[in-house]
């Protein structure tokens, strides 16, 4: 069994450069890898294209990234959490690529799977559509998408094995899953480490050989985007 183990955050992340194309997981802030994340901020790694859901929130996640103006692309489906987001997009200092959820992940899975291109109806007739393929099946127009390009997929799950074995935990399953193989490596960052053997084989969500290296974060916050509560009766 391949151990795809390695001992810190910065060892991880080992490799990535400027200029890269990087999908990271998550919605929200559930599910993302702030670990990998605050490491990228630390090294200064400059001019990133991040495919991911949304771009965290002004103070955490991705919006660390933007702040420190490391970003120059988003691919993503969301942004109102995100002032500085929304600032440098209505700006013109960051470039955005808005495109409808369902079409992210399957252009992760896609490219997870080894599928260049396919076929869906959403967008169709909108800009979303524009200098696309179009074609027709059962008497509905559909566009042509293709499969991401990623130097590197950014994961979080809750627990893992040392050969790369993941189990996600609730709703932080999310985008994780489809990104992992998605791209040319794969990182995955989790709460708990294991040994090879201590996972229930039935229970676990991604197999090890979509994953190249796996690391045990330090500390996780699990923030909220938006508390809402009531007052008591």
């Amino acid at each position: 069994m391949i151990n795809k183990k390695v001992n810190s955050v910065q060892e991880a992340v080992n490799g990535i450069e400027n200029g890269m194309t990087l999908m990271l997981g998550g919605f929200g802030l559930c599910g993302i890898p702030e670990n990998a994340i605050a490491e990228l901020v630390k090294k200064g790694t400059k001019s990133l294209t991040c495919i991911s859901n949304n771009a965290g929130v002004d103070d955490f996640g991705l919006g660390l990234l933007l702040q420190k103006k490391q970003i120059k692309k988003m691919i993503s489906s969301y942004v109102g959490e995100n002032a500085e987001f929304e600032r440098q997009m209505l700006s013109g200092e960051l470039d955005v690529e808005l495109i409808p959820q369902g079409t992210l992940a399957e252009r992760c899975r896609a490219a997870q799977a080894g599928i260049p291109a396919f076929y869906t109806p959403a967008g169709y007739g909108t800009e979303v559509a524009e200098g696309k393929e179009s074609r027709e099946f059962n008497g509905k127009m559909h566009i042509m998408e293709h499969a991401f390009k990623a130097d590197f997929a950014i994961v979080k799950a809750w627990k893992g094995d040392e050969a790369g074995n993941l189990v996600f935990k609730g709703t932080a399953r999310n985008f994780n899953p489809c990104m992992c193989g998605a791209g040319k490596i794969t990182i995955a960052e989790v709460e708990e480490l294991v040994p090879v053997g201590t996972l229930d084989p039935n229970q676990v969500h991604i197999p090890g050989i979509l994953i190249q290296r796996i690391f045990q974060g330090e500390k996780f916050e699990k923030r909220i985007e938006q508390r809402t509560t009531r007052k008591r009766e």
